[in-house]
């Protein structure tokens, strides 16, 4: 047994069947073994980027990382962007990198990183990072990397395969005990928060990470009946079991303007699984927090503990097994009509999207009303792409899903900014005939960056500041893009033609992608802060 055969012995037997690769020289015994086995289902894709982010879906749908087969330092570095995405996400994922020969490397090849290793650079985005040093060694990291990623929400992990520790003999696979156990909380903690939740003090239960899947939520809605507690979610939510019987959860927003608002009357804020509701960015003159500074902010199970059997702990100990936790309704909005605005596109979702849905949102600015449009949708998960606000994922995160979850409809939502970072992904979601429907909302501009030049300037935007944040002239045309990487694809501009063709995608299985050019206001926000912004 070569070093190769012992990785992919030690991966095949924690469980791992997936692997997203963009593959060269130095992964071909890996390529060669996956080919010759059928215990694991490869899935090229034509940029990095594209692999770790499908990895990141796949792994929050499936319950279990994929792995990834990445080329070297700059293809590693390729794959970073989405890699952030998954570690904030707490994403279970376990990279293989290609490297050098240990014994060539000295010799500074042309895939040598000039300022240091690729492990130096994987430990920025990586909660495990190693390079094996010997052929026998590359079995036992391989083992490790998947019992690591599975503690806590998960973790990312990155192993580096020089080719000479796959081509040389190895002692074997190694026999790896028990998983690592996740930490629980402490009936010390629970006790806390119990008496925190007994204080008559205006009350929000933060909820972040595992504490939004199903059996989680279950759990909060029954200890926010008990209590009084309302329950928010975090801005950016890796998933969350939403709509039509949900328990209810309001989501954080992202906004600081608005989120200050959100949380003006709360006390207390109890995070389970969830880190503080800061601002993503400090501005001039601004609070970076968005509760109040008399808020109590109390942290009981962070994304490293079992949120499951915390909140389990939590509602046995309130006696709340019995309670009846407030539920979302469906909502039918009214067929929409005219103008393809955000609104417009999100009652279509509203009425079309099929139950057991997959939703991926990467909408940007779109997604403040395609989110309060769809509240009401039919019982779905709702993946945020970019947990990590880093833009690109909307694609690859889909890609990931419905490679998880063949028998499940995904639905993309995804800006035509931030869609042309991972477009490769494209071609991956047509060869693997993924039963994706993205809908491109399109506006021909980082709308977003409109409403940041707001925060900064005193007067009107001028030709040249406006020309750093339009996508026009030229207009991305996505339906000569997505028919040159087959996916089936059509414009649309009004309502009733979006309405049409989305229902159309819903009734037939595979690929598909609806260019929505909108009409978009964000005036109303840009107010809003500018006059925040004359009063700080």
């Amino acid at each position: 047994m070569n070093g190769a055969q012992s990785l992919f012995k030690a991966l095949t037997d924690a469980g791992l069947d997936t692997c997203f690769a963009n593959p060269g020289t130095s992964e071909m015994q890996l390529v060669y073994e996956m080919g010759r086995s059928d215990l694991v289902r490869p899935v090229l894709c034509l940029q990095e980027n594209v692999v770790t982010g499908a990895a990141d879906g796949y792994a929050r749908m499936a319950g279990k990382p994929a792995f990834t087969l990445l080329h070297v330092g700059s293809g590693f570095a390729n794959g970073i962007a989405n890699l952030h995405n998954a570690g904030r996400g707490n994403t279970p994922m376990v990279n293989i990198v290609g490297a050098n020969a240990s014994y060539h490397q000295p010799n500074f090849p042309e895939h040598e990183m000039i300022g240091g290793k690729i492990t130096d650079l994987a430990r920025a985005v990586s909660h495990w990072a190693r390079e094996a040093k010997s052929a026998s060694e590359l079995g036992l990291l391989g083992a490790e990397a998947v019992r690591y990623a599975m503690t806590g929400s998960g973790k990312i992990c990155t192993l580096v395969a020089p080719t000479n520790c796959h081509w040389d003999p190895s002692a074997g696979v190694p026999v790896i005990d028990a998983p690592i156990a996740t930490p629980r909380v402490s009936p010390d903690t629970v006790e806390a928060v119990l008496e925190l939740l007994s204080n008559g003090r205006k009350t929000g239960l933060l909820l972040g990470a595992h504490a939004l899947r199903l059996e989680a939520l279950e759990l909060a809605g029954r200890i926010a009946a008990k209590t009084g507690a309302q329950l928010f979610a975090e801005t950016f939510p890796a998933r969350m079991a939403r709509g039509e019987g949900m328990v209810q959860v309001q989501l954080v927003p992202y906004v600081l303007e608005i989120a200050q608002m959100f949380f003006a009357d709360y006390e207390q804020i109890i995070l389970v699984g969830a880190l503080p509701p800061v601002s993503t960015f400090a501005y001039q003159n601004t609070a970076m927090f968005k509760e109040p500074e008399s808020c109590e902010v109390m942290h009981f199970a962070s994304a490293n503990h079992d949120a499951i059997a915390a909140l389990s702990d939590l509602e046995r100990a309130l006696d709340a097994g019995a309670e009846a936790a407030a539920r979302v309704e469906r909502v039918e909005p009214v067929l929409p009509a005219g103008e393809l605005t955000p609104k417009a596109i999100g009652q279509s979702i509203n009425l079309l999207m099929p139950e057991g849905a997959i939703m991926v949102d990467e909408a940007t600015t779109a997604g403040l009303e395609l989110f309060s449009e769809t509240v009401g949708a039919r019982y779905h998960d709702y993946l945020y792409a970019t947990p990590g606000a880093a833009i690109g994922g909307g694609m690859p995160i889909a890609l990931g899903a419905a490679i998880a979850c063949p028998d499940r409809k995904v639905v993309t939502l995804q800006s035509d900014g931030s869609g042309m970072y991972t477009n490769q992904a494209l071609w991956t979601i047509a060869h693997e005939n993924c039963d994706i429907t993205i809908v491109i909302l399109k506006n021909d501009s980082y709308a977003v960056l409109n409403v940041e030049l707001a925060r900064v300037r005193d007067d009107e935007p001028t030709p040249k500041m406006l020309s750093m944040l339009e996508l026009s002239p030229p207009s991305i045309d996505w339906v000569k893009i997505a028919e040159g990487m087959g996916v089936s694809a059509v414009a649309v501009a009004t309502a009733e033609a979006f309405h049409a063709e989305f229902e159309q995608a819903m009734a037939q299985p595979g690929p598909r992608l609806i260019e929505a050019t909108m009409v978009q206001n964000l005036q109303p926000l840009v107010d809003l802060i500018q006059k925040q912004r004359q009063a700080s």
